[in-house]
């Protein structure tokens, strides 16, 4: 490694430990931004002016080439942290348990080394600081600003404790699922716990809904197609010698496939207003739809591979993961890819003791520099 290299990598390590200290939630990502404001400014990259409260997109190139994306994510969770490290949260309960601010060290590095290639690009490079992924909504934000216009391919990462450092995975098609959320509420008749023949019984109604919602995974889903549908809160009574007149069940859907995305609302309405009505109760479902699933376009999925290759990464074609991910919004509209980069071993994402291996830090910033630069080279051969 050179010396430059190595100042590079010391500075990534400075960028990720000074976020990781002062985590900000989805919205609220005001000192971060005014941060990246500062590195940028530093540094001779331009911002463009957009109508954004939080996060910011840079511009790297000039001219009238082609004009590719990187995008990383800047929000953190609300979780105590547990890991003891010297530059640990400095914040009550708010903690980078996801690897955020790996990410946006990584495409900060990324942005330095393509400003010392502005000259030698074919194209312009939009470098992406997104606020609030972790709310399924802040990629809304960015395609309502308009500031991925014009953009002829985008890239995003995730970290993945699962995989070691030098590792690199991800897949052509689905790479993430649908994200939705769901509401239910049963509304019975409070009783006194031992006559229940007065009343109707939300509880023992609202479990017979949990049971027949899994129905539509095992028996009305094809095999082949993979879907959860997971309760995950039960909130119904207050003492234990009184039917409440109330349950509240929340959970979420995960799909890959978009026509049973759609259709599965209308399967729990079937069943739940059904369950109820047999017991004598009211129901409802409040359906709250999330991002959609992650689908990479093969040529480009296939690209980020080819050039992880170049840059000496393992490389593996990785299986579809439940977890939800917005970058999926930017590629309803923009064809592109998104992948993992090996952080591992480590406790999983949003776990209280989460950590990454910072050698990954450096090499991933030259791979998603490379990347951008090749895209634009291949996207200029296209014409």
């Amino acid at each position: 490694m050179g010396e430059i290299e190595q100042v590079l990598g010391g500075q990534l390590i400075d960028v990720r430990r000074n976020l990781h200290r002062e985590p900000e939630l989805s919205y609220e990502e005001f000192k971060t931004t005014e941060k990246l404001r500062k590195w940028l400014t530093d540094a001779n990259i331009r911002m463009l002016d957009l109508p954004l409260q939080t996060g910011l997109i840079a511009e790297i190139g000039q001219g009238e080439g082609p004009i590719v994306a990187i995008r990383c994510d800047i929000d953190a969770l609300p979780i105590e942290e547990q890991t003891g490290l010297p530059f640990a949260s400095e914040v009550p309960g708010k903690m980078h348990a996801c690897g955020h601010d790996f990410h946006t060290a990584v495409i900060l590095g990324a942005a330095y080394l393509l400003k010392a290639r502005e000259a030698e690009l074919p194209g312009r490079v939009r470098i992406l600081f997104q606020p609030a992924e972790e709310t399924g909504h802040g990629a809304e934000s960015v395609l309502a600003s308009g500031g991925l216009e014009d953009v002829a391919a985008i890239f995003g990462l995730h970290n993945s404790p699962e995989m070691p450092a030098g590792s690199f995975g991800t897949r052509t098609g689905a790479l993430t699922a649908g994200v939705d959320r769901f509401e239910i509420t049963v509304k019975g008749i409070g009783a006194h716990a031992a006559t229940p023949e007065n009343g109707v019984d939300a509880i023992v109604t609202a479990a017979q809904i949990i049971t027949a919602l899994q129905t539509i995974v095992s028996r009305q889903n094809k095999a082949g197609e993979p879907v959860v549908l997971s309760v995950t809160r039960i909130n119904g009574g207050f003492t234990w010698n009184v039917l409440p007149e109330m349950v509240e069940l929340e959970g979420t859907v995960r799909t890959y496939n978009e026509e049973i995305r759609r259709i599965i609302p209308e399967k729990m309405t079937q069943i739940i207003e059904g369950i109820a009505a047999a017991a004598g109760a009211e129901a409802s479902l409040h359906w709250y739809p999330g991002p959609p699933a992650t689908i990479n376009d093969g040529y480009w999925a296939d690209f980020t591979k080819e050039i992880a290759k170049q840059s000496g990464y393992e490389v593996h074609d990785i299986a579809p993961q439940m977890g939800g991910e917005d970058f999926s919004l930017y590629l309803q509209k923009i064809p592109g890819a998104f992948v993992n980069i090996g952080t591992g071993p480590a406790y999983a994402l949003h776990h209280p003791r989460f950590d990454v291996d910072e050698t990954a830090l450096l090499p991933a910033a030259k791979y998603f520099a490379l990347l951008a630069e090749q895209a634009l080279v291949k996207l200029k051969e296209k014409g």
